[in-house]
């Protein structure tokens, strides 16, 4: 039972020592979102303007507006608008201390391997964000406001509310930002030996339809932005298939490249073995 009890508390040890250091990369993630909320949070005005240009270059000029219908949403708008500005802000602190938590148990081989993705998850997400603040939301925002006019002999304007934009806009950015991140998902998967790049580009009719489909689901209700963001996956799903190829090459050149070095090492020992046995025939 002692020695049982043994085995238990040593294995009890690192365990502790892992969360005590999971704590503390959490604690500091947790400070580095506080401080970036706080620091967006005085400049929650500036930031929204930023967030509304693509609404108001929309409107004809000296018409658009933002409304509120009840009295805190505007509050509740500048905390969340906050909230999303700190966690980019922060994003790069909170990986950085992600990866400082992972990184001890990985080997130098698998950290070359994984660092091009950490630092491409990044790019990718924020060229998807641009896409759709600078192309996809002002084209979608002008079909949008087309609907308006007259029906029935009322004038139908829009008066969006600042707490539906923001959804929006939130909605916008996040749909873009993630779904460029389908290169280092795929390339991923592929380092894994989940999935082949043969295998891949068989399916590529069903990944083309896959493609629409999620343009039609994470996107707003307009043919426009689920274009738009259907023609740079598809261009991100034929990109990754040829960095695929090439990572297929280089695995090949470096599993041949150790091969080649096992057999000189092999026939060195053979070499050694067989002068050995003349020393000791003789």
């Amino acid at each position: 039972m002692a020695f049982e009890i043994d085995d238990i508390d040593e294995s009890r040890a690192p365990l502790l020592d892992h969360l005590i250091e999971l704590r503390g990369r959490l604690v500091r993630s947790v400070i580095a979102l506080v401080i970036a909320f706080a620091v967006c949070l005085y400049f929650a005005d500036p930031i929204l303007g930023f967030l509304v240009q693509p609404l108001k270059d929309a409107f004809p000029d000296g018409e658009g507006q933002l409304i509120f219908t009840k009295l805190p949403e505007i509050f509740f708008v500048e905390l969340r608008v906050a909230l999303f500005a700190g966690f980019m802000i922060s994003f790069p602190i909170i990986a950085n201390q992600l990866w400082a938590f992972v990184a001890p148990g990985l080997y130098a081989k698998e950290k070359k391997a994984f660092l091009p993705f950490l630092l491409a998850t990044p790019v990718l997400f924020i060229g998807g964000a641009s896409l759709a603040y600078y192309v996809v939301m002002p084209t979608a925002f002008r079909w949008f406001l087309g609907f308006g006019g007259e029906a029935g002999g009322l004038e139908v304007q829009a008066l969006p509310s600042a707490g539906d934009y923001l959804s929006l806009v939130m909605q916008f950015i996040l749909a873009f930002g993630v779904t460029f991140l389908l290169p280092v998902l795929l390339m991923l998967l592929h380092r894994a030996g989940i999935v082949t790049r043969a295998q891949l580009a068989g399916a590529r009719r069903y990944v083309i339809v896959g493609i629409v489909a999620l343009g039609a689901i994470v996107t707003p209700p307009d043919p426009g932005s689920q274009v738009i963001l259907a023609i740079p996956l598809l261009l991100l799903f034929e990109g990754s298939l040829l960095l695929m190829r090439l990572q297929e090459r280089t695995m090949k050149r470096a599993d041949d490249a150790d091969g080649l070095d096992g057999a000189s090492d092999g026939g060195t020992g053979k070499a050694d073995n067989g002068e050995s046995a003349s020393i000791s025939s003789e």
